[in-house]
């Protein structure tokens, strides 16, 4: 009947080249969550289309993002993958939540100031709208928790508003307040530039470690990223300053599962070059084998669509009947 204790919605932009933070940031946490909750993963091609896109980009992107999540642990058996546009059921209730969200909200929203920039009048009504479909996306399935970094949390928050707002609109308790999940997600940065986050746009391929990436570029590129002369601190204090060196040992504490200042002991007063190779096993160690599966799921496209067609089933098994009584909570049924 579609109520659960724990049920967790997470939605994912459908981009091509994942990388390292990426991976870190959210798809491996993503995976371990699959263990206490149920879990539905999305691929959110609507969402993508708030900035133009080309339609054949799109559809590679999302079977890229999918088969990523696969190759990372994701068990598309236990959990529900899919892409949201096979879900007419997400745009629906965004309608009802465009007519339930206030102007007032959707203008104190900070990113669409940000992506939107010195054009907004240019920008899409979907890129202002779009929080209200990232509250539909969780509601429609009354999602419990949201894995959230602190870029979306603003989201989430409108996204409880909206509850709020239409359960005391229509004097019921129909929907539940989703609860953030802030998931101790590495910040990755760029290999080349310790100050800038990793990024798929960045010129340098070997700015970035792809999700695709095979043992030989893993190595090569750790071995290539910028650090600096002095050995390696005792203590994360030491790391004042030197953003180079804080990114590869933060990379090598997420992958090994300890904290920097772990890492800092482990390696305190020992050169990068001896940093560097068992950084390059670990990493080699955790990320080829991923790297390896997402290349075999890419070239078995049709797979992959049956696992976000199936995914998209199972979505509307339990989105459905959630729906059907909004729209009789609203009247419009």
């Amino acid at each position: 009947n579609g109520e659960i204790m724990n049920r967790i919605f997470s939605g994912v932009q459908p981009t091509g080249n994942l990388h390292l933070g990426n991976y870190l940031g959210a798809i491996r946490n993503w995976a371990r969550l699959q263990d206490q909750y149920d879990c539905i993963y999305c691929v959110v091609d609507l969402h993508a289309i708030t900035t133009p896109q080309d339609p054949s980009e799109l559809r590679a992107n999302t079977r890229e993002v999918t088969a990523g999540l696969m190759a990372a642990g994701i068990d598309p058996k236990r959990n529900i993958i899919f892409n949201q546009s096979r879900v007419s059921g997400h745009a629906e209730l965004a309608w009802v939540f465009n007519c339930v969200a206030r102007l007032g909200w959707l203008n104190r929203m900070t990113q669409f100031k940000e992506k939107a920039g010195k054009h907004r009048d240019n920008a899409t009504v979907g890129l202002y709208a779009y929080p209200t479909l990232m509250a539909a996306d969780i509601l429609l399935y009354k999602a419990t928790h949201v894995p959230v970094g602190e870029d979306q949390k603003q989201h989430l928050e409108l996204t409880r508003d909206i509850a709020k707002a239409f359960n005391s609109m229509f004097e019921t308790d129909f929907f539940p307040m989703p609860e953030p999940l802030i998931l101790g997600a590495a910040r990755v940065m760029s290999l080349r530039d310790g100050s800038k986050k990793m990024s798929k746009s960045d010129d340098s391929d070997y700015s970035r470690i792809n999700m695709t990436d095979d043992a030989d570029s893993i190595a090569l590129k750790f071995r290539k990223a910028r650090t600096d002369p002095e050995p390696l601190p005792e203590s994360t204090d030491g790391l004042e300053g030197r953003t180079e060196a804080a990114n590869l040992l933060g990379i090598y504490g997420a992958l090994a599962d300890e904290t920097i200042q772990q890492v800092c002991e482990e390696f305190a007063g020992k050169p990068f070059s001896q940093f560097k190779v068992q950084l390059i096993d670990l990493a080699v160690a955790v990320l080829a084998p991923i790297g390896h599966e997402m290349k075999r799921l890419s070239e078995d496209p049709g797979y992959v669509d049956q696992v976000l067609s199936t995914g998209a089933d199972r979505a509307t098994q339990i989105a459905t009947p959630i729906l059907s009584d909004v729209k009789k909570v609203v009247g419009l049924t």
